[in-house]
Formats: C-alpha cells, structure tokens, sequence
C-alpha cells in the first residue's frame, strides 16, 4: 500500500495525462499510486497504456459508474487503499511540487484536509472566467467570514482527504466537483482539522473546460447552507452526517 493515493478525474485527456505522469515521476519524493477515473471504455488513455510502463509508481484505471468528474472521483476515493488522498487535476502542471508539501503538512499537523487555497498570500487564479471568478471568490469569502469554515478557499476541487475523514461520511454529491465542497463542510462539522497550503490556478490552455457553472450550482449551494447552518445553528456532529442534517 502506498503512502499516498492520487486520484485523477480524466476524459479523452491523450498524451497531457502522460505529460503529467511524467513529471511526477521526475519531481515527487512521496511513495504514490495513481488513480486513473475515467468515464467511457473507448477514453484514449487506452491507446496510451504503454506509455505509462516505465513509471515508478503503480497506475491503476478506475471505470466510473456514472458520468462525470464528481462521481469519478469519489469512485476513486472508495478504490483507494491509502490512509490520505489527494484529488489532482488532469490539467495541472504548476502544483506539482504541492503534492508532497500537501503530505507533509498532513502528517505534520495531523489534518484531515489539506486546501490547496489560491485565496491566501502566495496563492493566485489566473485567467478565470468573469463570472466563474465572481462566484467562487464569493461563495469561499463568505464561508470564511460568515461561518466556521477557517479556510479561505472552500471550493477548489484540488486538495487531500484523510481515510479517517471518509470514514466518517457518506459523500452524496453527484455533480461536477461539489464533493469537494461537501467533504469541507461536513469535516468542519465534525471538528476535524483542516488546513491550506497557497497553490496557483490557472485557467486550462489545452482542451475544453469540464465547469459547468449552471448545472451544478443546485448542487454547491446546498453543501455551502449546510456549511453556514453548522455554524449558525451551532450544530456539532450530528448522528447521521450522510443525510445532510
């Protein structure tokens, strides 16, 4: 079993994906499996597959359920064996080196989320859409200010969950990556740790954009009032964190 399970949510990503596998096998120090979640059978990391033999770490393809990233990732997070997890960005290549500071800081402070937060001092997001921008700046600032969320980026998909975390919970997000978002709040709810780290963002160069702002705004909104009603309801642990209460 490896130190550290890196789950990758991948859709016809081609020969980016092995780009990316190719600088961590060049730059992480941490022992590492990767997860692969893909949603289709005919997704070309199949036409690839025999370049990823010559890596030190193990790869594993996880089919996803369903479709979508959401669904995909948490079909990685229940495959995965190690007792931390961190969810990557097929698309990231400027946060590679975060990947063993996230572990460590884990380790270290005994967290059970590490946030790669582009909101502090040393974090940044370029290039985002206006409204995309407006809407996550909005949604993680008031968390912040307005609840017991003690992180300044409540919504970027990127970031480690402790096994001891999921464990405690039943995800029950089902789209884009509002599973993120969920895992944050119901950890704060159960007085877990979590800490940030400053990471930077970038909107993707190569490739379409898998946000879809409208269709999955239901979805964030409801785990940002659970996030808010823990704090102002002054609600702690309660007996059945899968139904949301």
């Amino acid at each position: 079993m490896s130190k550290l399970d890196i789950i990758i949510p991948i859709f016809n990503e081609g020969k980016q994906i092995i780009k990316l596998l190719d600088q961590f096998n060049l730059k992480l120090q941490t022992e590492i499996t990767i997860y692969l979640c893909y949603d289709n059978d005919d997704d070309n990391i199949f036409q690839n597959l025999d370049l990823l033999k010559n890596l030190k770490f193990e790869i594993k393809l996880i089919k996803n359920p369903n479709k979508g990233p959401c669904t995909a990732v948490i079909e990685g997070l229940k495959k995965s064996n190690a007792n931390c997890k961190i969810v990557f960005p097929a698309d990231d290549f400027i946060n590679i080196d975060l990947i063993d500071k996230m572990y460590n800081k884990h380790l270290n402070d005994d967290a059970d989320i590490v946030v790669a937060s582009r909101f502090i001092e040393g974090g940044s997001m370029k290039g985002c859409p206006l409204l995309k921008s407006i809407l996550v700046r909005l949604a993680s600032g008031t968390l912040y200010f307005f609840s017991s969320i003690p992180v300044r980026d409540a919504s970027n998909g990127f970031r480690l969950f402790s096994q001891k975390l999921l464990n405690n919970v039943k995800l029950e997000s089902k789209l884009g990556f509002a599973y993120s978002l969920e895992l944050l709040v119901k950890c704060n709810r159960l007085k877990f740790k979590i800490v940030e780290l400053p990471a930077q963002w970038e909107e993707r160069s190569e490739g379409e954009s898998r946000f879809k702002i409208f269709k999955w705004l239901r979805e964030y909104l409801r785990w940002y009032f659970y996030g808010l009603k823990t704090y102002w309801l002054k609600i702690d642990q309660p007996i059945n964190l899968s139904k949301g209460e």
